[in-house]
């Protein structure tokens, strides 16, 4: 009965959303207040029941419902009950529900916090939301309803052994939030165009939620990284799979939208780049969609190989992509230009930055699909690896870490260069200090790595000649730099905080690529091998069965100068309903460093292979991560970017440009 509910729910979600995608359009086109306020009760009432339809699968899934065919697919009733939940998304049909859900829930929020939205603005950007609404969910009822029954019950397939686990019970969720999240902008960016009026209070109100999107995006992103990390038993971070590349594009064209959307809402200019990055960062999104479910690309993350409802979806994206770009190509020319600007200025700074990351997601995108349009041409199939995206994408983003502590500190409209340059002076000098130091210690290795080290330093020390600028520091004092520190602005925080993760992470690719060392250790019990300084011994093996899976466990001792410091236990695992087997990676953490073991097999003689890595500094990937999502968190408790925040008046607006002014 229960499923019964959520799929009839799901029915009358679809109604509602189509009702959505036409009344309140319809209330802004003739001017029909009552019209357009339905916009904001109807998406409320959508989520309503999507979120119902969600909970009625969870609840399949949660109970072992296996008569729907859905959870028989995917669970198992000696499933770990976490893992019967996030079972849940771990699939084509669920995940697409869950697509839909945060979509519904976007649009929500829209209509409750959006109520200093111009009227006809919220009314059609709650009906754009609808039609994609509309969309996915006549996509799910008609190819991939979650709900379908069977006969007669019988146990369930399991799910994908590699998805039973705690990342990705969180991963997909998040990475959801931020894909599906960049819609609202594209929203935003549609209602506008229909519109035809784009000014700096919309880029105002877009901001917010594109950082929302952006800091969801990152974080799920990161997630991912470390879930391939220690699961897969490979020992890499990142692999430039197609998959891990469709969510990277969105995330380098989003970041381009907030530094461009920054300039929008300071200066007014960059309109026409601002709309029309906001339309390619969900594009990607959906393009990242088409992937991981068409079957067109092979990958580890992928949820469906199903040509036909890869063909629906492609019809999506050509429909909202074609759709927006033509509306965009319609309505470009009659959009202002706004302020002019020098090439020396922070909004010259924040334009490279933006042709950057823009041409990165170009050279990533083409990578990614060059092995798909060469094999549908030629019916050849070929590869594009990690050389080639380590050495173009490398080689793009130099000059933007390079630059990347200027653009603070330059004024608004013209800038300084050379004054920026003496403020910088001591970040420099803190670099070079630093690669003279790692000339001098790190023997091993390339020339390029203690130059690589010091543009990591440069970048991190550099983050924070702003707020070490505001201070005043040295010259106003310890006590008053203290307390002018404390009432800087959130977003001189974030800004320093964001760019100093970036530098974090970079240092911890730089140091992990060059400095890692691997060895291959065959072992019998009570044998030792000795890797990166370590100690390490095979005392034995146990094997267990628990839940639906066996596992044999290696019981290995670690020590360093004769002191055991950790104890590892990599092992294998078999689960019986997919005969699936899986490796658990050993992983031993110290300091910022690791030492990575993965059980490669147990022979019938008792030895173990065993697979050593030694990762310097690679901790560090992840911890820059999490600096950039607590940057774009503080950047959202700023009273300015604050969701809701009242609409600027006209006054104010004068007050703004005056501001402007004076800093420039």
């Amino acid at each position: 009965m229960i499923v019964e509910l959520g799929h009839m729910a799901l029915l009358i979600a679809f109604s509602l959303s189509v009702f959505q995608s036409v009344v309140p359009m319809w209330g802004a086109r003739t001017n029909a207040p009552n019209l357009m306020a339905t916009a904001d009760i109807s998406s409320l009432a959508i989520l309503g029941f999507i979120t119902l339809s969600f909970c009625a699968l969870m609840w399949a899934y949660a109970t072992s419902d296996f008569s729907v065919v859905n959870v028989w697919q995917n669970s198992h009733s000696q499933m770990p009950f976490i893992y019967k939940l996030s079972g849940t998304w771990g699939n084509h049909e669920g995940s697409m529900l869950l697509w839909v859900f945060i979509l519904a829930l976007f649009a929500a929020a829209v209509g409750v916090f959006g109520k200093n939205l111009p009227t006809t603005l919220r009314a059609n950007v709650l009906g754009v939301q609808a039609w994609l609404l509309t969309t996915f969910l006549f996509f799910i009822v008609a190819t991939s309803n979650p709900f379908a029954r069977q006969t007669p019950t019988i146990e369930g397939q399991d799910l994908n052994p590699i998805l039973q686990d705690i990342g990705l019970a969180i991963h997909p969720p998040m990475l959801y939030v931020g894909y599906v999240g960049f819609s609202i902008t594209f929203a935003f960016s549609i209602a506008a165009l229909i519109e035809g009026r784009i000014d700096s209070a919309w880029a105002r109100w877009v901001r917010p939620w594109a950082m929302i999107a952006w800091i969801f995006l990152t974080a799920g992103i990161a997630m991912g990284s470390y879930w391939a990390y220690y699961e897969l038993g490979w020992g890499g971070w990142w692999f430039w799979d197609p998959v891990e590349n469709a969510s990277f594009l969105p995330w380098l064209s989003g970041t381009a939208l907030l530094h461009s959307a920054l300039v929008m809402e300071k200066r007014d200019s960059l309109k026409i780049w601002t709309v029309l990055l906001a339309i390619i960062t969900f594009s990607l999104s959906l393009l990242g969609t088409f992937l991981v479910r068409s079957g067109v690309l092979t990958s580890v993350h992928t949820f469906a190989s199903d040509p036909a409802r890869g063909l629906f979806i492609l019809a999506i994206l050509s429909a909202f992509v074609g759709g927006a770009l033509f509306l965009f190509a319609f309505r470009a020319s009659r959009l202002e230009q706004g302020g002019l600007f020098a090439p020396i200025s922070r909004e010259g700074a924040l334009v490279l930055n933006n042709v950057l990351l823009s041409t990165s997601a170009a050279t990533v995108l083409v990578g990614t699909l060059f092995p798909v349009v060469y094999e549908a041409i030629t019916g050849a199939k070929i590869s594009v690896g990690a050389p080639f995206f380590n050495l173009t994408f490398g080689a793009l983003m130099l000059p933007l870490v390079l630059v990347l502590p200027f653009g603070p500190l330059l004024g608004w409209k013209r800038g300084d260069i050379f004054a920026v340059c003496q403020r910088l002076m001591f970040a420099l000098v803190i670099a070079v200090v630093v690669m003279i130091i790692a000339f001098g210690f790190l023997e091993s290795g390339p020339w390029i790595a203690p130059l690589m080290i010091a543009i990591s330093v440069w970048l991190i020390v550099g983050a924070f000649a702003e707020v070490l600028q505001r201070s005043g520091f040295p010259k106003a004092g310890l006590k008053k730099s203290l307390t002018r520190l404390v009432g800087l602005k959130r977003s001189i925080w974030s800004t320093a905080i964001a760019h100093a993760g970036v530098g974090v992470t970079m240092l911890g690719i730089v140091f992990v690529t060059i400095y890692e060392t691997e060895s291959v250790a065959i072992l019998n019990p009570g044998e030792k091998a000795e890797a990166a300084g370590f100690e390490i011994e095979f005392e034995g093996y146990q094997t267990q069965s628990v839940a639906n899976y066996s596992e044999e466990i290696v019981r290995l001792s670690i020590r360093k100068d004769g002191k055991l410091v950790s104890n590892g236990s990599p092992s294998k695992r078999f689960y019986p309903a997919r005969q699936t087997p899986t490796s658990e990676a050993s992983i031993n953490t110290f300091g910022f460093s690791q030492l990575y073991i993965a059980l490669g097999e147990v022979r019938p003689d008792g030895a173990v292979v065993l697979r050593i890595w030694w990762k310097p500094l690679i901790t560090l990937i992840w911890l820059g991560t999490v600096l950039m999502v607590l940057a774009g968190g503080i950047s959202l408790t700023d009273r300015r970017a604050r969701i809701g925040s009242p609409k600027l008046s006209k006054s104010r607006e004068v007050e703004a440009a005056a501001e402007a002014s004076a800093i420039a």
